[in-house]
């Protein structure tokens, strides 16, 4: 399943690894092991913030993806599931019977 993670860094904490040159460095670790489908990065409510889609099989796997940026950077991680367009055609059918249903 596609899930969407967004880390948020503590601008005290994005700072500091700025200032002793680690910051790059740490993320891009993170990004080899995590291999995302795809990766920004933005300014979010004034903190360093990563936006990626990874591929996520079971639950128990998402602590690999959390802890690295909770250890790192003491980042705020949430989670969302994401669909491709091919995943909403797919779903398509299922989104037709609710309607039918609760429409």
């Amino acid at each position: 399943m596609r899930i969407l993670i967004k880390a948020s860094i503590p601008t005290e904490i994005g700072n500091a690894k700025v200032k002793d040159g680690s910051l790059g460095g740490d993320i891009q670790k993170i990004m080899a092991e995590q291999k995302p489908e795809t990766a920004y990065f933005i300014e979010e409510n004034g903190q360093r913030t990563a936006i990626m889609v990874v591929n996520i099989t079971n639950s128990d796997e998402i602590p690999k993806f959390a802890e690295p940026w909770f250890l790192a950077f003491n980042a705020e991680i949430e989670f969302h599931p994401a669909m491709a367009p091919e995943d909403l055609a797919k779903a398509a059918p299922a989104i037709a019977a609710a309607a039918k249903s609760y429409g």
